[in-house]
């Protein structure tokens, strides 16, 4: 992907436009086992459709091994001033949603896991 950064780490992987990377506003949620890449492409996706009137916004996905599964933390950078608690519960909410989140994995699944 042209224009974009992925960072791999022992057990994370970190999709962001701009370096250093750096989280205005950020949500987490868990996740089942996927593949870290597919599943950050997909999220990045829909938040920046989301958040793409926000001024000087610039999307950063981290998907870190946590326990059995994954935690994902979506955000990333924004002019200031913008509303943050606002944009927050957006993230968090476009995360939890059963919709999307099954899109998401149906994309980003692990061959050979139910």
């Amino acid at each position: 992907m042209r224009g974009w950064h992925m960072l791999r780490e022992e057990g994370a992987l970190t999709m962001a436009r701009q370096l250093p990377v750096r989280f205005d506003l950020c949500a987490s949620a868990a996740f089942p086992p996927a593949r870290k890449g597919r599943l950050s492409l997909q999220i990045r996706q829909d938040l920046w459709r989301m958040l793409q009137d926000l001024r000087g916004f610039s999307p950063v996905i981290r998907v870190e091994e946590e326990g059995q599964g994954l935690r994902v933390s979506a955000g990333g950078r924004a002019a200031a001033p913008f509303p943050r608690l606002d944009c927050e519960a957006r993230i968090a909410a476009l995360l939890t949603s059963p919709v999307h989140r099954a899109r998401w994995l149906a994309r980003a699944r692990i061959e050979g896991l139910a």
